[in-house]
């Protein structure tokens, strides 16, 4: 996504939010900090996004946002669990946000592996009312575009919610 149409999508998504009187927190992992990156380039943004939490590592996840070591052990850093406990502890942890999105994935070109290829990308929503899901994606091309894809749909997650 060329970065005009980004900013426009962005745009669209704090306005949304703006509309339905929420807040934003993003825990992001594979695409480190490029989901609260396309919406603070927003000016007024400030007034929807709580703000982000870059978890690359397993013990960021765990201490940051308090994604518990056995989800991790059993499912792994990569799996839609994980991204659930992600957008959960984001809410936790940033106590003004309504809305918390996560994503957790293999963006290439090394990281993959028979049962999670490169560009398996997971993503998930947590709702302050109580709403959560989490869903699992395969995107192609290289690093930069599998995080692109993962930006949009991150975004078109929130937007729908």
């Amino acid at each position: 996504m060329p970065d005009n149409e980004l900013r426009t999508f962005a745009a669209q998504v704090l306005e949304h939010l703006r509309r339905t009187g929420r807040r934003l927190v993003t825990v992001e992992s594979c695409t480190g900090g490029l989901i609260a990156a396309a919406l603070s380039d927003i000016p007024g943004s400030s007034d929807m996004l709580e703000g982000g939490f870059v978890t690359y590592s397993n013990a960021l996840k765990m201490s940051a946002v308090s994604v518990s070591e056995a989800i991790l052990v059993q499912y792994g850093a990569v799996s839609i669990q994980t991204a659930e406990a992600m957008a959960n502890g984001g809410l936790l942890n940033a106590k003004n946000a309504d809305v918390a999105i996560s994503v957790t994935g293999i963006a290439g070109p090394g990281g993959g592996s028979a049962l999670k290829a490169v560009g398996t990308v997971c993503f998930g929503l947590a709702v302050r009312t109580g709403l959560t899901t989490s869903v699992q994606r395969h995107f192609t091309g290289d690093r930069a575009a599998i995080r692109a894809q993962s930006v949009h749909h991150a975004l078109q997650m929130v937007l729908d919610a």
